[in-house]
């Protein structure tokens, strides 16, 4: 496999495993905002902060209201991160990717991009827009299904497999950073008071309400929902099981020796956090700390594999230097 065609696949992954959870992101928030009384300090805006493209939407904004904010996260074609935009490149990856994919893998793709695009009207009021994003996640759902179900276990697969791990990784930690917002010091009495709802909310963005109540058997608590996300090593969601994936498929690779040393840095660093003994202040400076270790794993993972453009087309065939 040329080094061109896996990142291609990798960021395919990637692309569309943050469409799945900005569609999931969006959705939770709209059941929370709805079911919370007036008064308690979460809106829209905590979304733009999780979704780290505050900068972005207030250069086109001034108000995070409702309709800013979902038209701006899931249609707005000049922002990258956009569900929409998301889609979009992941469609033209699969495109430019099709000798390496079975034909109804692109088929999938492309039938959610079009519904995706022709269906853009319907985001305007809550019904439509619920349903919208629904048809979305299926879509998702469906892919991953498929590609589960339906590709040898080779390098192509290994590829998709750590995009959508690093991607998810990094959504679930930036999820946990509502923690900082709902365990500050200083919340109001109203916010206390929805303490649980919230926290079962930020399962429910997860799908995780179930395995969560199966796994930990307590009243669902703060600290208890964080440190299953982060640690749980079942949980296809939880930080750690992401990690156990990316390390399963590298390790499969040619050329990855470099990396062992960092991914078993980065798994050390996740067992030895301890949230229970985390002041809130401090939760969002650890989450942000995290999101910047799998960063770094994204440069070293593309520094080992990926199509350098400095260097012509001297891309590395991956197979031959097995």
């Amino acid at each position: 496999m040329l080094s061109r065609s896996a990142e291609r696949l990798y960021w395919l992954a990637r692309y569309l495993e943050r469409t799945e959870n900005t569609a999931r992101l969006i959705s939770a928030t709209m059941h929370l905002i709805y079911d919370l009384p007036y008064g308690v300090e979460m809106g829209w805006h905590n979304l733009l902060n999780i979704c780290g493209v505050e900068a972005g939407f207030y250069q086109r904004f001034k108000n995070p209201s409702e309709h800013n904010t979902t038209r701006f996260l899931l249609a707005d074609t000049g922002n990258p991160g956009s569900l929409l935009s998301s889609l979009s490149a992941a469609r033209e990856n699969i495109r430019t990717s099709r000798e390496l994919m079975p034909d109804e893998a692109w088929e999938l793709v492309n039938e959610m991009y079009l519904y995706a695009n022709n269906h853009l009207d319907s985001l305007s009021n809550r019904r439509g827009r619920a349903q919208y994003l629904q048809e979305i996640m299926a879509g998702c759902q469906r892919f991953t299904g498929f590609i589960y179900g339906a590709m040898s276990r080779n390098d192509a697969y290994r590829f998709l497999c750590i995009g959508r791990n690093i991607e998810r990784a990094d959504m679930t930690s930036r999820i946990m950073d509502f923690g900082s917002v709902l365990l500050a010091e200083n919340r109001s009495h109203k916010m206390r008071e929805y303490e649980t709802i919230l926290w079962i909310n930020v399962l429910k963005s997860l799908s995780a309400v179930l395995m969560y109540r199966k796994q930990v058997r307590q009243r669902i608590k703060g600290e208890d929902v964080l440190d299953y996300l982060l640690k749980n090593p079942d949980f296809p969601r939880a930080v750690l099981h992401c990690l156990d994936e990316i390390a399963h498929c590298i390790k499969r690779l040619p050329n990855a020796t470099a990396l062992f040393p960092h991914l078993e840095a980065l798994e050390n660093r996740i067992l030895a956090v301890d949230l229970r003994q985390t002041p809130p202040g401090e939760l969002h400076a650890l989450l942000d700390d995290l999101q910047t270790r799998f960063d770094d794993l994204h440069r070293r993972i593309a520094a080992a594999w990926f199509f350098d453009a400095d260097n012509g087309e001297a891309s590395m065939e991956l197979e031959k230097a097995a």
